[in-house]
């Protein structure tokens, strides 16, 4: 159609382009944040909303317990190894120092040294006892360390349950929550739709049309892009019925359109010639003109070639004869291209009236 504009108004039409543009950029970045705010109106959720809280609490505090108890059991087992490392290091220098000395005394054989050996042995008998009192201590800390953590670990066990329960009913009420969201979206957006396609079939041609665009352009923005990416998928069932259903609709429409198109083409290729000349817009002749094609039935004619007058698919004059100087011209031109005069000064070509000369 561009071909068929003025100069000036090829780039005022751009300018409307570009004002729609605009006006549904601005649309869009409103529509988005009114969208975007909708999840705001529920309240959000988490798995503590849904875990039974007193029993929770309790084996929450139960397991913090537990696991202090088991850090303090743990220092305390170290300190008793060590303690252990130092009486078990204590008693093994005593019993080397005692078995060196035993040496000695059997190979002097002086019974002066019997008090000596009872003292030794007395005090190697007390490391000894320090030993196993240490070593006492030290299994006492790793049955307190073994408590405590089983104690954590039923504890985990217990709370993990309640966990797994809460989280099963919060993703039921996110799934429920997701669907009300979705539903909120699908309302402002539905009628925002319905409104593009009234207006696309009404009123895109109008006056105002760049606004007319802009809605629709924000429209399906909106549909596409705000709402369908947050379609529920319950395991793709959902997206592919829908899909499913959309496309029959669309598919009949589709068909139900070609068929009524079909029918007023057919309709219209019955009315005289001139009759269907003067209901064709100008402006459309000529963008159909100017893709090779005719203008009434669209169909594809060599308008190249200076023998065709009319349309061999259809029958509607393409060219036809200036009633003033004779000259080939379009039958469609409002004025003679080699005299300038009116269009309407046209005369029939001679093959068309030779033939209905003819035909009476």
């Amino acid at each position: 159609m561009s071909k068929a504009l003025r100069l000036s108004e090829k780039w005022f039409q751009r300018g409307l382009w570009l004002v729609a543009l605009v006006f549904a950029a601005f649309l869009i970045g409103l529509g988005g944040t009114v969208v975007g705010d909708l999840p705001q109106v529920e309240k959000s959720l988490g798995v503590d909303d849904f875990i039974e809280q007193p029993a929770a609490t309790q084996l929450r505090d139960g397991l913090k317990a537990a696991e202090r108890n088991g850090r303090d059991a743990q220092e305390a087992l170290e300190q008793a190894r060590l303690k252990l490392k130092v009486a078990q290091a204590n008693s093994r220098t005593a019993s080397e120092t005692f078995g060196n000395w035993l040496a000695t005394r059997r190979a002097t054989a002086l019974a002066g040294q019997d008090p000596e050996l009872v003292e030794r042995t007395r005090v190697l008998d007390g490391l000894k006892a320090a030993e196993r009192q240490a070593l006492a201590a030290m299994e006492t800390q790793q049955q307190k360390a073994l408590d405590a953590s089983q104690g954590a670990g039923r504890s985990r066990e217990q709370l993990g349950e309640l966990e797994r329960v809460a989280q099963d009913k919060w993703r039921s009420a996110m799934r429920a929550q997701e669907l009300r969201v979705f539903l909120y979206r699908l309302a402002l957006t539905l009628p925002l739709l319905v409104v593009a396609g009234w207006l696309f079939v009404k009123k895109r041609k109008g006056t105002y049309w760049p606004f007319v665009w802009g809605f629709i352009l924000f429209a399906l923005f909106a549909f596409f892009v705000e709402l369908v990416p947050y379609l529920p998928s319950y395991g793709g069932y959902v997206r592919y019925i829908v899909g499913i259903v959309v496309t029959v609709l669309v598919g009949r429409q589709a068909i139900v359109s070609l068929n009524r198109y079909l029918e007023k083409q057919k309709l219209a290729e019955q009315l005289p010639d001139a009759q269907r000349r003067e209901e064709l817009s100008y402006d459309t002749a000529l963008t159909r003109l100017s893709k090779g094609v005719c203008p009434g039935c669209e169909r594809a004619v060599d308008l190249k070639n200076t023998a065709i007058d009319f349309c061999p698919h259809c029958g509607i004059g393409l060219f036809d004869n200036c009633g003033v100087c004779s000259a080939r011209k379009s039958a469609f031109a409002k004025f003679c291209h080699a005299c300038g005069a009116r269009g309407d000064h046209s005369a029939v070509p001679p093959t068309r009236a030779e033939g209905d000369g003819s035909s009476g």
